[in-house]
């Protein structure tokens, strides 16, 4: 129950992810780059018809997926109905069928001549496995300097050798502390324009980020962290948004935040659609296997929308949006 709870949770926040950092490309970023203002150049309906569209064909797509899934299931059924009622439960009359004995008699010959040796377990590779000297003489294996270092290193990063840790948990930090800077980058030019456009873009960003750390946490586990150096280095690459909102604040206040604009935008139509849209259908899998596909499925709309609805609002009411 708490899986299947945490997979739709996940689930409803990597669609929500989607539909802000898509509508705000399409309401915000790349709108600014091309020096429009939603309050008096009116586009704000045309960028709810590009929306409109994209949400019209993945509804479409869905709902076709689920109707043909089901014909198809329907349709196997009644074919495995048929065969079982016009050739019986089974291709052997009950005269040629073996009976108890002979099968008996068969394994007792597979077993003399060796064929089933694979299907029995050998005590003796058990044995050495629960074996506690093998544990032993791994322990004494370690050398001196290796438990002088870490005895001298600090707590939080005690327990697995960096050396031991697969490379991908370096990629997967390194790529998180660059996107995290191009993510701050893109708040602090945004701060710069207006109130409403910071805040617009730190709500999208922080709908994308926390499936996507809660991703990035796993796979640093996954590749030989514990859990306080996975929870370390995710909180140094998460630094990296303030260096870049740094850069952002100055770099709007001193040049024209339009070239920021449209790097971010281009960022977030890729993140949305071809790095976030896979990860939700794989995510909305174990549903549709369980034939729960339909709740699936509204928990995707659900999340869309309410990052389209967000997005939507801010842009429409971004006059009133003032400091104090």
């Amino acid at each position: 129950m708490k899986k299947t709870f945490y997979k739709r949770l996940l689930l409803y926040f990597i669609a929500l992810a989607i539909g802000t950092l898509y509508s705000n490309a399409l309401f915000q970023l790349i709108p600014e780059a091309f020096g429009f203002n939603p309050q008096e150049d009116y586009y704000v309906s045309k960028s709810a018809v590009v929306f409109g569209g994209f949400y019209l064909f993945f509804f479409t797509e869905k709902v076709l997926k689920m109707l043909l899934k089901q014909k198809d299931q329907v349709r196997n059924k009644s074919y495995f109905i048929n065969r079982i009622q016009h050739h019986g439960h089974s291709h052997y009359s009950p005269e040629t069928l073996p009976s108890k004995k002979d099968q008996e008699e068969g394994v007792t010959e597979k077993l003399q001549n060796g064929d089933l040796d694979h299907m029995i377990p050998h005590r003796n590779s058990d044995l050495e496995c629960k074996n506690p000297s093998v544990d032993k003489d791994i322990v004494g294996s370690l050398s001196v300097q290796d438990l002088q270092a870490s005895q001298s290193s600090c707590y939080w990063l005690k327990g697995v050798r960096y050396s031991d840790i697969g490379t991908l948990a370096w990629m997967i930090t390194l790529s998180d502390g660059l996107h995290n800077f191009i993510d701050g980058l893109a708040i602090g030019a945004s701060f710069t324009v207006s109130v409403f456009q910071g805040i617009s873009t730190s709500v999208a960003i922080f709908c994308e980020e926390f499936p996507h750390e809660l991703g990035d946490f796993v796979i640093l586990l996954n590749a030989g962290m514990t859990i306080q150096q996975a929870l370390f280095f995710n909180f140094i690459s998460a630094c990296c948004c303030y260096i870049g909102l740094a850069f952002g604040i100055v770099a709007g206040s001193h040049f024209s935040a339009n070239w920021i604009f449209a790097l971010a935008g281009g960022m977030f139509l890729y993140i949305a659609l071809a790095d976030m849209f896979p990860e939700m259908n794989e995510v909305s899998q174990e549903d549709e296997r369980n034939g729960s596909a339909l709740i699936a499925f509204a928990i995707q709309n659900a999340g869309l929308l309410t990052g389209f609805t967000i997005m939507l609002l801010l842009t429409m009411y971004s006059g009133e949006i003032q400091i104090g």
